[in-house]
């Protein structure tokens, strides 16, 4: 039955993509893929609570917990995106790469492949949605505290850094304030607490073989498509960059190095 519940979702996520896939040819920029991205795990959510008979609890705190979190990251991601004139830089480079035909190959190298990897991601989802009906305990509570942990890095985190590039006296400069100053990437370590917190409620409901998908995020957000990604090339483009990494942690925040 959970092995049907969750296959149910993944015509769902596909569809998501394809339509955000059609917006985006006529738009050539497939950087809007990135404001889809949380919305997929809404999508995810919503279509586990309407497979199950009777929601309970602890279905209805973790709807609310990723419908939270997903908008205010997309509608964040959203203004980003139709603010930037252009494709992004990221996108861009693997549109290069990837021509002649981008435009059809987008479809699977960029929104089937982000389809998928929510899909596998969501199963923490899944699993407190869809699992056994135990009741709220000590662990749901724990999750909700570092889903709120990671809610306010990563909103504050945005909100910080938007505001910093938004004055033009910072104009190649390197952010290193606020919750910048104690790890390079407060964004990243937001989503990584959110996942976690959400996997926390899921392991209250018994399900922890839906450990893959915090799992699978974490890496991303460290070595593929977050830290790994950014740190790239960026100190090319700002030069003051390698002495913040010389005195800020990378991920995990702590005190700023002398």
């Amino acid at each position: 039955m959970m092995l049907q519940t969750w296959l149910q979702a993944l015509p769902w996520l596909l569809g998501a993509a394809l339509l955000t896939w059609a917006a985006s040819v006529p738009l050539r920029n497939v950087a809007i893929v990135d404001t889809l991205w949380s919305l997929l795990f809404v999508i995810a959510a919503w279509s586990y609570a309407g497979a199950a008979a009777a929601p309970g609890d602890r279905a209805l705190l973790t709807l609310a917990l990723v419908t939270i979190w997903a908008l205010r990251l997309a509608i964040y991601l959203g203004f980003r995106t139709f603010r930037h004139a252009g494709e992004d830089r990221r996108y861009a480079a693997i549109r290069q790469r990837n021509e002649p035909g981008f435009t059809w190959k987008s479809l699977y190298l960029v929104f089937g492949f982000q389809a998928g990897l929510a899909w596998l991601i969501s199963l923490p989802l899944l699993g407190a949605i869809a699992g056994a009906g135990r009741p709220l305990g000590w662990l749901d509570a724990l999750g909700v505290a570092l889903w709120l942990v990671g809610l306010v890095f990563e909103a504050l985190g945005d909100w910080q850094l938007q505001r910093f590039k938004s004055d033009p006296a910072n104009a190649g400069r390197v952010m290193d304030q606020g919750l910048w100053r104690y790890t390079r990437h407060p964004n990243y370590f937001g989503d990584f607490c959110i996942w976690w917190g959400l996997y926390l409620i899921a392991l209250s409901a018994g399900a922890w073989w839906s450990v893959v998908g915090p799992v699978l995020m974490s890496v991303l957000l460290l070595r593929f498509s977050g830290v790994a990604l950014l740190e790239q090339d960026i100190g090319d483009r700002r030069p003051q960059y390698a002495s913040y990494i010389r005195r800020t942690n990378a991920f995990f925040p702590g005190r700023p190095r002398t």
